[in-house]
């Protein structure tokens, strides 16, 4: 069998996060099954040095165009080149427009229906739009968590037996604490601190993090770490309104070691977030042996298991109680986060979505 797959997404940047960071972890490891079919991965630039090396069944297909890339040239490629695949796999929320094969499609979340405001009209758009048709018109859908894969049911009236979880995992070069005093100085962290790590944008509460923050002893810091993404400008204004700025400070984007060593070395990793498809800084947390105190909404509960501190993102009491509670009962928390991040792994990842993909070719 010949899989084609979309793994633009594995390609875009050095700096991954969310879905490039699920494309290249799942690349990867589907790369490392090295199962009996052979594999053509689809990008519109040359692949990353980083990115697994041609050999026999796996080559990439390198086809540039500037824009409408899934809506116009891959379509054209995948009808008038031979030989065709049997099935192919976007590693994204967008499949072909049209395509000659069955086609299977990764959907992370669907929270941009639920917060349009937090898009252009134009993205807004193209995002619903898009992942409506790519959906329906797919004959398998992978989602990442069960969480989006009942959303997925319920917005689009998917069959459930063709949307398939296959959950993620932690970084794999994330294997265990780092520590690294040096990494706290480059970042003037002096004091005990509790750590937020993803992109600054409304969904992710940030500013009732600050607000819980605010409620704790003045012995400890608030690290945040993340790109700007979009609408955060509020999250700096609270600080100020606060008088935090001494005690917060914002790192910005970081690569990967320097997470693993604020990871390890922080006292506890907050997510308070209103909506998460999945969740892996949370296992990455646990692999560092530091707590994790997490919404008890959408997906968290299903990554975290028994060894989150579960808190009510809109009640910033119960969120600064979680955090309370992570300094308190530390040693029972790593201890069962230790146990819990056993659970996922890439290997597992990528032997669910191969199965998912076989099973998609030969569904009448």
């Amino acid at each position: 069998m010949i899989i084609g797959i979309d793994a633009n997404e594995a390609n875009l940047t050095q700096n991954r996060v969310g879905i490039n960071e699920y494309a290249y972890n799942l690349l990867w490891a589907i790369s490392n099954l090295q199962p009996e079919h052979k594999f053509v991965i689809y990008l519109k630039t040359k692949p990353d040095d980083s990115l697994p090396k041609e050999r026999e069944g796996w080559s990439y297909k390198v086809i540039p165009f500037p824009k409408l890339w899934t809506q116009t040239r891959l379509p054209f490629d995948l009808y008038f080149h031979f030989p065709r695949p049997h099935v192919f796999f976007s590693m994204t929320h967008y499949a072909p427009r049209i395509a000659p094969m069955p086609s299977v499609v990764s959907i992370m979340d669907l929270g941009f229906l639920q917060t349009p405001g937090q898009f252009t009209k134009k993205d807004y758009n193209q995002l619903k739009n898009w992942t409506a048709y790519s959906v329906r018109n797919a004959r398998k859908v992978m989602a990442i968590s069960d969480y989006t894969r009942d959303e997925i049911i319920k917005v689009y009236g998917k069959k459930p037996e063709d949307v398939v979880t296959a959950h993620l995992a932690c970084n794999p070069a994330i294997t265990g604490p780092v520590h690294n005093k040096s990494v706290l100085k480059k970042y003037n962290i002096s004091k005990p601190y509790f750590l937020f790590v993803g992109s600054l944008r409304p969904s992710k509460n940030v500013e009732g993090l600050v607000k819980a923050f605010a409620k704790l002893d003045q012995n400890y810091s608030l690290v945040i770490v993340g790109k700007k993404a979009w609408l955060y400008a509020g999250i700096f204004e609270m600080v100020r309104s606060l008088k935090l700025d001494d005690r917060v400070i914002f790192t910005g984007f970081v690569d990967e070691w320097e997470k693993q060593v604020l990871l390890s070395e922080s006292v506890a990793y907050v997510l308070p977030s209103f909506m998460e498809g999945f969740g892996i800084p949370v296992l990455e947390a646990f692999t560092c042996q530091t707590p994790a105190v997490v919404s008890a909404v959408a997906s968290l509960p299903e990554v975290a298991g028994e060894a989150g501190i579960y808190v009510e993102p809109d009640d910033i009491d119960s969120i600064a109680a979680g955090m309370q509670r992570a300094v308190t009962d530390r040693e029972k928390y790593v201890k069962l986060g230790l146990e819990r991040v056993k659970s996922f792994s890439w290997a597992k990842c990528a032997q669910e979505t191969l199965l998912c993909l076989e099973t998609a070719m030969t569904k009448n």
